[in-house]
């Protein structure tokens, strides 16, 4: 079992900087000392106190994963969603918890800069971006039934976010792609050329979480299925702009929960079922990509989800054995 760890720390003092350059300046500094867990907790009371919309809390929670030797492995959990893990050899469990909430801190003050927020000079900057990357015109990202449609509904759906808030919500499209959930739904309403379908098989690829990485992942998908620019992009007589965008509403607004998890995982047990050593080969994969973007101090919560519904199948699948025997 995965130790979980709730840090409580003492309430911040009512001194600490109020503006976002002060408050990067204060983090870092104390990041810098020996106490960066206190500094993470500290952090995240300080923007609820100033009026941040934490839904459950400002708790940081620690999971320290189970072993008798280094190196030794922790993630921490920020109250968003947002995971990070240790990213440097720790000897001992007291560094491993140390070196995520090093990474984590970093990355929560990184994300209060003003270039972080999604304002509408950058959803602007982000779609005549992707546009001159894929020879587009105006009429494209105005249209929903595109690829830049869709991505411009979704960051103008979440204008005002941040960067982490927004990877957090595509995390939730990210497991119902990758796990079949939105197959049915495709079939019933969209086509390979609707924008909700090329939207989503971005979502495969990775977070996306900025201008850059968005061109990227959506070329890196139309070369992949052979498909041309126009392909992805082209208008479709169907008529699936309200379907699309109720899509993307009702799930922009659905929180990753325990349902959902278990749901996810009841599908791998049917798949397991159908296909022995499946289950198995998507854990294997996903152990190896989770630990790659952990060395690398990446955002772990899509890798890390996958992994604990993997392994929630994995049990369910244990107790259908050991209830038939």
């Amino acid at each position: 079992m995965v130790q979980h760890h709730v840090c409580t720390q003492p309430k911040i003092p009512a001194t600490a900087p109020v503006s976002g350059r002060g408050l990067t300046t204060g983090m870092l500094m104390q990041a810098h000392g020996v106490n960066v867990v206190e500094a993470l907790q500290e952090f995240w009371q300080m923007k609820q106190s100033r009026g941040a919309d934490l839904k459950n809390g400002a708790l940081v929670v620690y999971e320290m994963v189970p072993s008798n030797s280094p190196p030794y492995v922790c993630y921490v959990t920020l109250p968003g969603g947002s995971c990070f893990g240790s990213f440097q050899f720790c000897p001992t469990k007291a560094e491993a918890r140390r070196s995520a909430a090093k990474i984590a801190l970093m990355n929560s003050v990184f994300n209060e800069h003003p270039s972080r927020r999604i304002t509408d000079e950058f959803i602007e900057k982000s779609v005549s971006e992707a546009l001159a990357s894929f020879n587009g015109n105006r009429e494209e990202a105005d249209n929903p039934n595109t690829g830049i449609g869709a991505f411009r509904f979704m960051l103008e759906s979440n204008k005002g976010k941040s960067m982490l808030e927004f990877q957090e919500l595509m995390t939730v499209f990210q497991l119902l792609h990758w796990n079949g959930s939105l197959k049915a739904m495709r079939e019933r309403q969209c086509s390979r050329q609707t924008g909700l379908w090329a939207f989503l098989q971005t979502l495969e690829q990775g977070p996306v979480v900025t201008r850059d990485s968005v061109l990227g992942l959506q070329k890196k998908f139309q070369d992949s299925q052979g498909y041309t620019e126009k392909t992805c992009l082209q208008p479709t007589n169907q008529p699936t702009n309200r379907g699309d965008r109720e899509v993307l509403a009702h799930y922009s607004h659905r929180a990753l929960d325990d349902d959902i998890r278990h749901q996810m995982a009841l599908d791998w047990v049917s798949r397991e079922q159908s296909v022995p050593g499946a289950l198995s080969r998507e854990l294997a994969s996903t152990e190896r990509e989770l630990d790659e973007a952990r060395l690398a101090g990446k955002e772990l919560r899509f890798h890390k989800e996958k992994k604990d519904i993997l392994m929630l199948a994995a049990g369910q699948l244990g107790n259908m054995h050991s209830s038939s025997c």
